[in-house]
C-alpha cells in the first residue's frame, strides 16, 4: 500500500514555477495494478520518483506499507565500469536476495549473451534497458513502479516482458505509466489521473482512461 497525504511538489523553470502536486491525498491499495495517466509534462515521473524515494516532496507525507521497487527498467543507477553481472550481484546484496539466483535469472531473461560479462558502458541503450528490467522484475517487491514496462526490445522480448510482469502481478501490486491505453487495459485494474497537480483515483481503469482522454480531447482511435 502507498499512501500520499497532502503532498505538494513544484519546480522552478525558465517559464516560471511548474506545480506537479497540489496537496495530493490518495491511496494506492496493496495488490492492485494502477495505471497512472496524465498529459506529457503533468508530473507522472516526478510522482513515481517521490513514491520510490529518489525525490522528496516539498511538503506532505508518503507512507509505504511493504516493499516498493525503484522504477522498473531504470538503468541510471548502474555503475558503468562494472559488468552487467557485477551490477546484478551488487543490487542483490543491497536488497538482501540470493545473488546466484538473481544472476541466473537476469542472464537468462535479458538475453545479453557474452555482453552480460562486459562493462555496462559498452552497452547500447536497449541493452541497458533489458538489463535494468531483468534486475528490477527479478526481485520480489510488494509494489512495482513501472514506466513503459513493455517498450524495450523486439516484439518477442516485449511479449516476454509483458507475460512476466503479469505473472508478478498475481502476488504484487503496481503503479504503471505507459502511453498505450491497450497496455493499461491489459495490465491494470484501477487508474489514477494526474491533471494540473491534482490526482483522481478510479477503481475502474476504463473510467480513468475515459477521464484522461476527455482531458486531452482524444479517443482510442487517436492512439495511432
Amino acid at each position: 500500500m502507498v499512501r500520499l497525504e497532502n503532498v505538494h511538489k513544484s519546480f522552478r523553470t525558465p517559464a516560471g514555477r511548474k506545480v506537479v502536486a497540489r496537496g495530493i491525498t490518495c491511496t494506492f491499495p496493496s495488490g492492485v495494478s494502477v495505471g497512472l495517466l496524465g498529459r506529457n509534462g503533468a508530473g507522472k515521473s516526478t510522482l513515481m520518483e517521490m513514491i520510490g524515494g529518489t525525490l522528496r516532496p516539498d511538503s506532505g507525507r508518503i507512507t509505504i506499507a511493504g516493499t516498493v521497487s525503484w522504477p522498473v527498467g531504470f538503468a541510471g543507477s548502474f555503475h558503468k565500469d562494472m559488468t552487467g553481472a557485477q551490477n546484478t550481484r551488487f543490487v542483490a546484496r543491497v536488497y538482501g536476495v540470493d545473488s546466484e539466483a538473481l544472476l541466473a535469472f537476469v542472464e537468462d531473461f535479458a538475453e545479453l549473451g557474452p555482453h552480460f560479462h562486459a562493462p555496462v558502458r559498452t552497452y547500447s541503450s536497449g541493452m541497458r534497458s533489458r538489463l535494468a528490467f531483468g534486475v528490477s522484475i527479478g526481485i520480489p517487491f510488494d509494489t512495482y513502479l513501472v514506466d513503459e514496462v513493455t517498450s524495450v526490445g523486439d516484439a518477442s522480448f516485449k511479449r516476454k516482458s509483458r507475460l512476466l510482469f503479469q505473472e508478478r502481478m498475481r502476488s504484487a501490486g503496481a503503479i504503471v505509466v505507459t502511453h498505450s491505453m491497450m497496455q493499461l487495459r491489459r495490465l491494470c485494474q484501477a487508474g489514477a489521473v494526474l491533471e494540473d497537480g491534482h490526482l483522481t483515483y478510479y477503481d475502474d481503469i476504463d473510467e480513468a482512461i475515459e477521464r484522461h482522454q476527455a482531458n486531452l480531447g482524444t479517443t482510442d482511435d487517436d492512439e495511432d
